[in-house]
């Protein structure tokens, strides 16, 4: 008969744990952990998104949709890159005029900011063969978006700026 101090072959092998004590265990780690990796995952976003819901007004404004913020992002590169003697997209930065072909826009990023603007997250190949991540705002209604500013957020995936929101705004911040 085995007593309370005897150990059987497998509970020596294991230290005398078992394995559903050990599962138990490691499950409450993950779930003690999972809310603190899910707030630092929040605190700081990549690209400005829309905060609460604004309220619309009245119907005098089309609902815009990603698909009417990709298309106007595309019309604006597509016209600015026509004007221009090279056929590329320029943007300054640092002084310098960069000349950008479109890779991708990224629809996943595509936000509606509220108050009739717009953000648009832009992958360009440069001339020199960086990549730039190049942010857009717009403005406007289907059809007729408007860009109102381009920056310079990211050169071969390494960010220049973050994003951080103050107060239901979206202000840019020094990385690091």
């Amino acid at each position: 008969m085995e007593t309370s101090n005897d150990l059987r072959a497998d509970e020596i092998k294991n230290g005398g744990i078992h394995m559903i004590p050990r599962l138990i265990i490691a499950a409450s780690i993950a779930v003690f952990f999972t809310p603190a990796a899910l707030t630092l995952a929040q605190e700081h976003p990549e690209h400005p998104k829309k905060g609460a819901e604004h309220p619309k007004k009245g119907g005098e404004e089309k609902q815009v949709s990603t698909a009417d913020i990709s298309s106007g992002i595309k019309k604006n590169i597509d016209a600015e890159s026509k004007k221009s003697s090279d056929g590329k997209f320029h943007v300054k930065y640092e002084g310098q005029d960069l000349a950008l072909d479109l890779i991708k826009v990224h629809d996943d990023r595509l936000s509606d900011l509220g108050g009739g603007k717009y953000f648009a997250c832009v992958d360009m190949k440069g001339a020199d063969g960086k990549t730039y991540d190049i942010d857009f705002f717009l403005t406007g209604q289907p059809g007729k978006m408007k860009v109102t500013e381009t920056s310079v957020h990211k050169i071969d995936g390494k960010p220049l700026y973050d994003w951080k929101e103050e107060d239901g705004k979206w202000h840019k911040v020094a990385t690091g």
